[in-house]
């Protein structure tokens, strides 16, 4: 008797992988291992587990992945101060390459010849999963049921449930496709497709005040970072769990973090997503301001096209390529004096910075400061401008010789000479 096949499902307990035990067991002789991966998503894991079993799975297996995420991968894109166009704090892009590993290692424990997961044909996230998993197992089948089943629609999947006496783990009115976790939640679909429509955050908001209807006074918080990575808030130490919970509650109650992007996926097309991130918002900008006092200003400079290519390569799920790594060996060696404290003031969606200070400032009141102090001599700028304004002014020259017809090179006696830059036939010796 042949062996049945084993499958390893990445499970949220969603509609997709609510289908998908029951359409991989229709399609396949196997034995499906259910595999939650907790990257601090709201859910009820009993539950879940329940459904997964009810659903037609063999075992359901929960794995806590909480501080991993945060110390692993949202630290690193942190630091980094990734962002994809500008706006996306990369919430999903960020989770789906531990998921990856994730399921690659409960593959190898249980034996399993293939990985399932429920995303789509037309989104990032199967280039995550199937690109971690190339990188981490590549000798495991990876079975992705949405580019081979005739299920065309949200609306096909419930049907598919119901034609089969299971629960639909949703309510129809109630469709945006979502991702949450630790860091953000996601929302796509319904009004979102239609792109001159304004999102219905009444009704989509899961942890976010609509700005609007946020408190009418501002709130003060404070974040401290150690080597860019931030330990406390309003002085109180917290790991990186807590500290992001803690965060998003305080965050979430002003409206903070949220963005409505029409990006550019991996797979070419544009879509619609809006983004509740309220701690992470202000953590990103709580470390902007940290950095602005202690890097210089080249790398400063660097570092942001160093993050904007880091927000490329995670959303891209690159995560595993020597390229991330490279990148955040660079980062890494720039955080080295990210150590201080960022004050913001939260207050209807928006965050301004409250003060900022460091050990390691690079910035000196007795420089700055209009008064004329002993570092810094105001005389020393005429000639520092002069030279760094060389070639605009000898353009200028050039293009005035132009006009007049003039030739000869500049400043030769023949043509136009930068005024004191003149010299004469005494002091024109021959050089040597």
């Amino acid at each position: 008797m042949q062996k049945k096949k084993k499958i390893i499902l990445a499970y949220s307990g969603g509609l997709d992988t609510t289908v998908i035990i029951p359409w991989l067991k229709e399609n396949y002789d196997c034995e499906i291992i259910a595999v939650c991966v907790d990257v601090g998503q709201e859910a009820d894991w009993e539950a879940i587990k329940k459904r997964a079993l009810d659903t037609g799975a063999a075992a359901c297996r929960v794995a806590d992945v909480k501080k991993e995420y945060v110390e692993d991968f949202v630290w690193p894109s942190l630091k980094a101060h990734a962002l994809y166009e500008n706006k996306y704090l990369l919430g999903t892009a960020t989770a789906r390459p531990l998921i990856a590993k994730t399921l690659a290692v409960y593959a190898r424990e249980e034996g399993a010849s293939a990985i399932a997961h429920g995303a789509t044909g037309k989104g990032n996230d199967q280039v995550r999963f199937d690109v971690g998993v190339m990188a981490l197992a590549p000798d495991v089948e990876i079975i992705a049921p949405w580019r081979v089943w005739d299920l065309k629609s949200r609306e096909e999947e419930i049907e598919y449930l119901e034609k089969r006496g299971i629960p639909v783990p949703m309510k129809k009115s109630d469709s945006y496709s979502r991702d949450d976790n630790l860091w953000h939640i996601s929302h796509e679909g319904l009004e979102l497709e239609d792109l001159s429509r304004e999102p219905n955050l009444a009704e989509m908001l899961k942890i976010t005040t609509p700005p609007e209807k946020a408190p009418d006074a501002p709130e003060y918080v404070e974040i401290s970072f150690e080597q860019g990575v931030p330990v406390a808030v309003n002085r109180e130490r917290l790991d990186g769990v807590a500290l992001i919970k803690a965060l998003n509650r305080i965050g979430g109650a002003h409206g903070v973090g949220l963005a409505d992007l029409v990006e550019n996926r991996v797979v070419g097309m544009k879509s619609r997503g809006v983004y509740e991130t309220p701690g992470g918002s202000i953590l990103y900008y709580a470390h902007g301001e940290l950095e602005h006092i202690c890097l210089d200003r080249e790398t400063y400079a660097f570092k942001q096209q160093v993050g904007a290519k880091m927000g490329e390569v995670i959303y891209g799920g690159l995560w595993f390529t020597p390229l991330r790594e490279s990148l955040c060996a660079f980062v890494e060696a720039t955080q080295k004096t990210v150590t201080g404290t960022a004050r913001v003031k939260l207050y209807k969606g928006s965050i301004q910075s409250a003060g900022v200070s460091s050990p390691y400032s690079l910035y000196n009141a007795s420089i700055a400061s209009f008064a004329t102090g002993e570092l810094y001599n105001h005389a020393d700028a005429k000639g520092f401008i002069r030279l760094y304004g060389l070639p605009v002014l000898v353009r200028s020259l050039m293009e005035k010789m132009e006009k007049t017809g003039k030739t000869g090179n500049i400043g030769d006696g023949k043509g136009a000479a930068p005024e004191g830059g003149r010299r004469d036939a005494k002091s024109a010796g021959t050089a040597g």
